[in-house]
């Protein structure tokens, strides 16, 4: 799932784009790999890339986002690709996260 935001970095304002790929690796588990872009420009995240939970991945963005003064417009989201709709239903559930204060 590919997701688009504006939103503003360090003040000046700019594109998001957060790519999410889910990779079911059995019928009870599966990993979210996380890319971040600013502009064209894919940026390091903190930790890793691969995570257990799409929640985890989340988090990421959220401390991402708040150490490097970055904030999205909630409102201008834009999917921009095919998605698995039960990662969908996942990132509505837990896409306030990365919104926080």
């Amino acid at each position: 799932m590919i997701l688009e935001y504006q939103g503003t970095h360090k003040g000046v304002p700019t594109k998001f784009t957060i790519r999410i790929v889910g990779n079911n690796l059995s019928k009870s588990s599966s990993n979210y790999q996380l890319d971040l872009y600013v502009g064209d420009k894919q940026l390091p995240m903190f930790t890793t890339f691969i995570h257990q939970s799409l929640s985890n991945c989340l988090k990421e963005i959220y401390l991402f986002r708040k150490h490097n003064q970055m904030t999205f417009d909630s409102h201008s989201e834009k999917i921009l690709s095919l998605y698995v709709p039960y990662d969908k239903v996942l990132y509505n559930y837990h896409k306030g996260m990365i919104f926080r204060a």
